[in-house]
């Protein structure tokens, strides 16, 4: 079974850390997971899924920021 890279999390781009979600998800799928490694690979997914969450409620006010500014102008 093929190892997946364990990056830092906050060092992943957004796509990269999808990717990475995937590759966990056919591991876990796939009929070699070994369950000795399904507590971690669940760990590390659940660890990439906080830290995506997190990003996209980030991106998400800054846009409503931005477009409030836009329709509102100081």
């Amino acid at each position: 079974m093929k190892d997946i890279p364990m990056k830092d999390i906050k060092e992943m781009t957004y796509n990269e850390a999808v990717a990475e979600l995937e590759g966990i998800l056919r591991m876990m799928q796939g009929d070699q997971c070994d369950i000795d490694r399904l507590a971690s690979l669940t760990r590390r997914a659940t660890e990439i899924i906080t830290e995506c969450r997190a990003r996209l409620t980030a991106t998400d006010e800054e846009l409503r920021a931005i477009l409030a500014n836009l329709e509102n102008p100081q």
